[in-house]
């Protein structure tokens, strides 16, 4: 399982929401590649940032930050979501030297469309986005535009619509836990791998130590999001090394 760290951009700064929410956000450096040099030491090679922004609005405020990460982290490092809700803001990220585009709200209002963007970029360079919250049954439902919208769309409804397209790369976040360090729902990636093994799965959402990373890897996920366990210091460079592409 690969540890990919995290960097959200709100404003041009990196910050987090705490459980989405734009009304409980810590900033933590002013100038995102601050966070990325940090990131780069410890030796992670591949990055996940978000364009809170454009996740809310759709605005492409934030595009020079991301073209500076890129430019510092290398072509082909960088998977950039939020915001992408049309092929043109897809092949704008693509020309930046983004890997790949994640893409969220679009892919549960318009999945013939998006479909379609896995057929024409490849499915390796497009990762949907999906984002839940457990309803009282436990089934994962789920939340778009910033999760200020919620949906009665089940994440298993979601995947069918893409199984056929050769869907491979699928982010889920429990947005209960997003930022809350409580811990990751293992539960879920566990049964996200039972149902659809073939998908590459990026866990994220409440990682807060590294038995958190272990007992995810134990699911069968490919990847996890990180991002205030690492602002934060609560991960050191020996416990994450075994999650990294150099180990």
């Amino acid at each position: 399982m690969l540890l990919i760290p995290a960097i959200d951009l709100r404003g041009g700064q990196c910050v987090r929401l705490l459980q989405g929410r734009f009304d409980a956000e810590t900033v933590y450096a002013q100038d995102p590649l601050t966070v990325l040099e940090q990131y780069l030491a410890l030796g992670a090679r591949r990055i996940h940032v978000v364009d809170l922004d454009g996740a809310r609005d759709g605005s492409q405020g934030n595009r020079d930050a991301i073209r500076r990460i890129v430019g510092r982290a290398g072509r082909d490092a960088i998977q950039v979501g939020g915001g992408v809700r049309t092929r043109q803001v897809a092949e704008e990220l693509f020309a930046l030297g983004v890997a790949r585009v994640v893409v969220g709200s679009v892919a549960v209002t318009q999945p013939d469309e998006v479909t379609s963007w896995i057929r024409e970029f490849g499915a390796d360079r497009i990762v949907l986005a999906f984002d839940v919250r457990l309803d009282e049954a436990g089934t994962p439902r789920l939340a778009t535009h910033g999760w200020e919208r919620q949906t009665e769309t089940s994440l298993w409804d979601a995947i069918e619509r893409y199984v056929a397209a050769g869907l491979r790369h699928v982010l889920c976040t429990d947005v209960a836990r997003d930022g809350a360090l409580t811990g990751p729902n293992v539960a879920l990636y566990g049964e996200c791998v039972r149902r659809y093994s073939g998908i590459e799965w990026q866990a994220s959402g409440g990682v807060s130590a590294a038995t958190d990373l272990h007992a995810l890897a134990a699911t069968g996920a490919a990847a996890v999001i990180s991002g205030r366990a690492l602002l934060e210091g609560r991960l050191t460079a020996e416990e994450i090394e075994p999650f990294l592409p150099a180990a």
